[in-house]
């Protein structure tokens, strides 16, 4: 099977074939996405993205012999370019942790609407991260607290204010709280090619590369 022109190829790498079938039938229904292959494991699973090289991977982080971490990691050593989604049903702080440096552009837990889920499939592709709200919550707690007594003596110059403005700064909490795009422009009524504007412009101003690193950055340094 072959990705028609236009649409988005994605292949699931899942060990449950009833989550796979469901997954399979609720992407499938819409037009601009087609599942090409899909593997209940992670061994085979490389082997089919490496062959379809797909637009996006749906990747369960609980597989046997080799997980859903190690997988993404491995993608990466061969592609840069490929979206990928990790899914899971934990919500277990360390997993998220080690989740976030595997190289994934999103994380959902396995219980996301599947109009919900599409949504988010079409942003990654062109580029947006995205965590699930609880998930993003998890991330940044995971960051260590810095007690009061520790910013003692440290210079001002230390902190620089990072100049945004009013909307910008909406913009950031909505970031923050792990909104996709096309969620943030809902909240804002404004346009999401605005609310992707506004987006770049945070990222630049400060010096991050992706929405994950400007909300921990936001939240070390008491932005939001």
């Amino acid at each position: 099977m072959t990705a028609k022109k236009n649409v988005i190829s994605i292949v699931i790498v899942e060990d449950f074939k009833l989550t796979r079938v469901g997954l399979r039938c609720a992407l499938n229904a819409n037009v601009d996405l087609e599942v090409v292959a899909e593997s209940d494991n992670a061994v085979d699973g490389l082997k089919l993205i490496e062959k379809y090289k797909p637009d996006v991977v749906l990747m369960d982080l609980g597989l046997p012999t080799m997980n859903g971490i190690e997988a993404m990691t491995k993608i990466r050593e061969f592609s840069k370019d490929i979206k990928i989604i990790a899914l899971t049903s934990h919500d277990r702080q360390e997993e998220v942790v080690a989740a976030l440096s595997s190289g994934a552009n999103a994380y959902c837990l396995k219980d996301i609407d599947p109009e919900k889920l599409a949504e988010v499939i079409r942003d990654v592709s062109i580029g947006v991260c995205w965590l699930d709200p609880v998930i993003a919550n998890l991330a940044l707690n995971s960051i260590p607290k810095v007690d009061d007594a520790a910013l003692v003596g440290v210079s001002s110059a230390n902190h620089v204010k990072i100049p945004l403005t009013e909307r910008e700064n909406e913009v950031l909490k909505h970031l923050v709280e792990g909104k996709s795009n096309t969620e943030i422009a809902k909240e804002l009524i404004v346009s999401v090619h605005t609310a992707k504007a506004h987006v770049c412009s945070i990222l630049q101003k400060m010096c991050v590369n992706d929405r994950v690193q400007a909300a921990v950055k936001a939240v070390k340094e008491g932005m939001v």
